[in-house]
């Protein structure tokens, strides 16, 4: 498997409103807002640029060059609100390994969206999608420190398998070194709309390969 090099085209989940695409350049204001969130810097603050326009602007320079140039898979999460479409979230695949065919995936959503199913839509569409031919991975993680129990339930519901806790393995905004739990769901293992749940249904774009 070699690593691809080139982004072509959004994905489009089938079902509902929800849609992913690249960020743009116009998305600035929406990447403020989440990386600002307090919820959200409680978990990441120590990998996330400062929350001021310089930081939001390097966060999204660096999605869209990750894109250009291979290395993460970084999407805006689009739904439509009263005929327009509105940003509400961030989801990635990053860390790839193209020897052992694995990734590792996060997301945010903006505090008024949460609790919503977008996370999950969104998590599960960029799984299908990392686990097709476009990438064909065999092995998605996710990682969450403890308290953080909505990622928790988001890994559920995706069929993300809680695999252990990995101790000290997240930096905190206190300058603690907190425990982590690992969940990752195997391109083999059922996915949730194979159980007779509804699942987000990707038209996989291609990406270029070396």
């Amino acid at each position: 498997m070699t690593q691809p090099t080139a982004w072509d085209g959004p994905l489009r989940p089938a079902h509902g409103d929800l849609r992913l695409r690249p960020w743009e350049e116009a998305d600035l204001a929406v990447v403020l807002r989440g990386i600002s969130d307090p919820d959200f810097r409680r978990w990441n603050a120590v990998t996330i640029p400062p929350p001021t326009e310089e930081g939001a602007r390097d966060y999204l320079l660096r999605s869209m060059a990750g894109w250009r140039e291979g290395r993460v898979a970084s999407f805006a999460v689009v739904v439509t609100e009263a005929g327009r479409e509105v940003v509400v979230g961030d989801v990635r695949l990053a860390n790839f390994g193209w020897i052992n065919r694995s990734a590792r995936i996060s997301y945010w959503v903006l505090p008024e969206y949460r609790g919503r199913g977008r996370a999950s839509g969104a998590v599960e569409a960029v799984t299908r999608w990392g686990f097709g031919p476009a990438l064909g991975l065999h092995r998605i993680e996710l990682s969450h420190v403890l308290p953080n129990q909505a990622s928790c339930r988001v890994a559920g519901r995706c069929g993300y398998l809680a695999e252990g806790t990995m101790r000290g393995e997240m930096p905190g905004s206190d300058g603690r070194m907190w425990d982590a739990h690992l969940h990752a769901r195997l391109a083999t293992d059922p996915a949730p709309g194979d159980q007779g749940q509804s699942s987000p249904v990707v038209q996989a774009p291609s990406w270029e390969r070396r």
